[in-house]
């Protein structure tokens, strides 16, 4: 009952803080009408002494109002090609993250408890994790054979080096205590690595698999805008969300390039929390009581 009324809370507050911001967006893009008006010419002219146009507020009167967004919404919304976007950048992203986890958690686990492995892996992924997965993209564009392989490449690694340092960090985390327990009662090195190091890992494993699918969607969308939003993107949508921005910006509908923005938003949001939900499955004594 507790819980509940607590969740209801968060609810509350989560609703109220969108609704101000929703209040406020909408004042700013607005000012482009009501700033013109005599009385705010002192407003105004400080504006220009800034350098900012003194027709709107700089920091948010350009952008489209919540209003004018809605509207640009539900036009868009019973387009196929927008559902199309959503698609293809879903899957470019479920893709290019479960290969991430396929890879980068054994390969992560190795580091962390073979010297060998990490005396041999670790220096060139060290090298290499500095290395921005948007300046993959024109390697990958050269190097794989269609656009689709290389955009699969870059969004993959957007998740790989999140996922192998937490896996490291993770492992290494574990009190040295439990691997001597663990030896004092005869355990072999295969049961401490299954019920010792897999466990003890899982909670960082589960942080990393959130942060990385953020940094996913960051690099897909970049990735379909560079890259021209893939092998099968054509008109203003269809390729990604990233090519359904750019497409707009080059149309100069920028409540669209809106749409997309707040459409990534709500795809991460779920994807993340859709994480977050499983990682409390797999690791049921780390749930709050």
């Amino acid at each position: 009952m507790a819980r509940r009324k607590f969740d209801s809370k968060a609810l509350a507050k989560g609703l109220f803080s969108i609704l101000v911001f929703l209040v406020l967006w909408e004042i700013g893009s607005r000012s482009k009408t009501w700033i013109t008006a005599e009385a705010f010419s002192g407003f105004r002219e400080a504006l220009g002494a800034l350098g900012f146009n003194k027709n709107y507020l700089p920091w948010v009167g350009a952008i489209p109002a919540p209003s004018e967004v809605v509207v640009a919404w539900g036009k868009v919304i019973v387009d196929p090609g927008y559902w199309q976007s959503w698609w293809m950048s879903g899957a470019r992203v479920g893709g290019g993250f479960f290969a991430a986890m396929l890879v980068g958690i054994p390969f992560g686990l190795a580091l962390a408890v073979s010297r060998t492995a990490h005396g041999i892996g670790f220096p060139v992924f060290e090298l290499l994790r500095p290395i921005p997965p948007l300046a993959w993209v024109p390697a990958s564009i050269i190097f794989w054979p269609t656009q689709e392989l290389s955009i699969a490449f870059v969004t993959f690694l957007g998740a790989f080096y999140t996922i192998v340092i937490n896996v490291v960090g993770g492992a290494r985390s574990i009190d040295v205590r439990y691997f001597q327990a663990a030896q004092s009662m005869g355990s072999s090195k295969a049961d401490i690595f299954r019920r010792v190091i897999l466990p003890g890992t899982l909670p960082s494993i589960v942080v990393g698999s959130a942060v990385g699918m953020g940094i996913t969607w960051e690099v897909v969308v970049a990735a379909e805008m560079i890259s021209g939003g893939g092998s099968q993107s054509g008109g203003t949508s269809g390729g990604g969300l990233g090519f359904f921005i750019w497409n707009s910006y080059v149309g100069g509908s920028y409540e669209q390039i809106v749409v997309g923005m707040i459409s990534i938003g709500i795809a991460g949001f779920i994807s993340s929390e859709l994480l977050r939900h499983f990682g409390k499955y797999i690791t049921p004594w780390l749930r709050l009581r």
